[in-house]
């Protein structure tokens, strides 16, 4: 009897639900899903996935209301099972933070620097300053603090405003903001460097709360 003629049988769905599952750095694992359709013949359901970009708030990875910065886009890089294993790509301020740094009577001062982690990202620093500040000094402390560092421990530094801190060293302190980061090369994947980034604790953030939403660790299929 055919699908169609009897209201009894229900057609299978074409579509399914993949999680998306943050890296370790941040309290909130589980930022969402995304419906993708599911594997038929030749069609790979994981192929839909992997580049896929998004954009969440800090406020909503770290449980924190009062954070002013945006991860964009968080980019997934791989699948196993129903999760989506996702990488940093990039940070941005939200607009509302940017406007309120522009005041009259004062000069905003811009750097830009394109530094390279330990792990082999390519980043590209935006750091921004009102009052007459040195853009050099401010390039040399990102290059710093980059530099000696790999992308996991870069990132925390963005949460924990290490950076902003270091910069406040130039006189006179004022408003000094990483504004973007932008990733503009990455080392080829490797599934073993990105499982590095989804395993740990949450110790090493700011607000020290444990890992939410139940999130187990992922088997690994093969070693």
């Amino acid at each position: 009897m055919t699908v169609g003629k009897n209201k009894n049988l229900m057609k299978g769905s074409k579509k399914g639900a993949k999680k998306k599952v943050a890296p370790a750095m941040f309290n909130i694992r589980n930022i969402g899903e995304r419906v993708v359709t599911r594997t038929q013949g030749t069609q790979i359901a994981s192929d839909g996935l992997k580049g896929h970009v998004l954009e969440v708030s800090l406020a909503d990875l770290q449980n924190d209301k009062v954070a002013f910065r945006k991860f964009k886009p968080i980019i997934t890089e791989d699948v196993q099972g129903t999760n989506c294993l996702t990488n940093l790509h990039g940070m941005d301020l939200i607009c509302d933070k940017m406007c309120s740094v522009v005041k009259k009577w004062q000069t905003m001062i811009e750097a830009h620097v394109g530094v390279k982690t330990t792990d082999g990202y390519l980043l590209r620093l935006f750091c921004q300053q009102q009052g007459c500040q040195i853009r050099k000094k401010m390039m040399e402390i990102m290059t710093r603090e980059v530099q000696t560092n790999d992308l996991k421990e870069v990132v925390n530094k963005l949460i924990l405003d290490s950076l902003e801190k270091a910069c406040q060293s130039i006189y006179p302190p004022h408003d000094v903001f990483g504004r973007k980061v932008e990733l503009v090369k990455e080392p080829r994947f490797e599934l073993g460097k990105l499982m590095e980034l989804h395993e740990g604790s949450s110790s090493e953030k700011a607000t020290g709360d444990k890992t939410a939403d139940g999130y187990e660790p992922l088997v690994q299929e093969s070693v």
